[in-house]
């Protein structure tokens, strides 16, 4: 696998002062913690140790994650498990995702009787053109 050649936290620092800037006052604290954290992720501020060959005396500073939900490169494994569980129950059959955005009119019907109003939709959906 390529390493992308541009991270979601190297975006958040070179734009995170201007950011502050401008919405820093109304961020509340759940909205803040995953800037700072994400800001901070595999960089000195959260520490680190140094991985070192025996053999050659090569050294490598590993620096510490922040582990954050909402951190693209602390959660990416954790993704992956998911993405194998969703997959293992799949049938081999094409799939197709379908979202209908409903007015919210439409709303109180949907939720009244699913079957009958999902079931007009999915009829009327291949008449829909593209």
């Amino acid at each position: 696998m390529t390493r992308p050649r541009l991270e979601v936290a190297e975006v958040i620092r070179s734009c995170r002062d201007t950011f502050l800037e401008r919405y820093g006052a109304n961020l509340t604290s759940e909205q803040r913690r995953p800037l700072d954290d994400l800001t901070a992720c595999r960089t000195a501020a959260l520490g680190g140790h140094i991985l070192g060959c025996p053999e050659c005396g090569h050294q490598e500073v590993s620096y510490h994650s922040c582990g954050n939900r909402h951190c693209p490169k602390c959660q990416a494994t954790a993704a992956a498990r998911w993405l194998e569980t969703q997959a293992a129950d799949l049938l081999d059959t094409p799939y197709f995702h379908v979202v209908f955005t409903l007015p919210s009119a439409l709303g109180p019907i949907a939720l009244a009787n699913p079957r009958a109003e999902y079931g007009l939709l999915m009829r009327a959906a291949p008449k829909i053109p593209l």
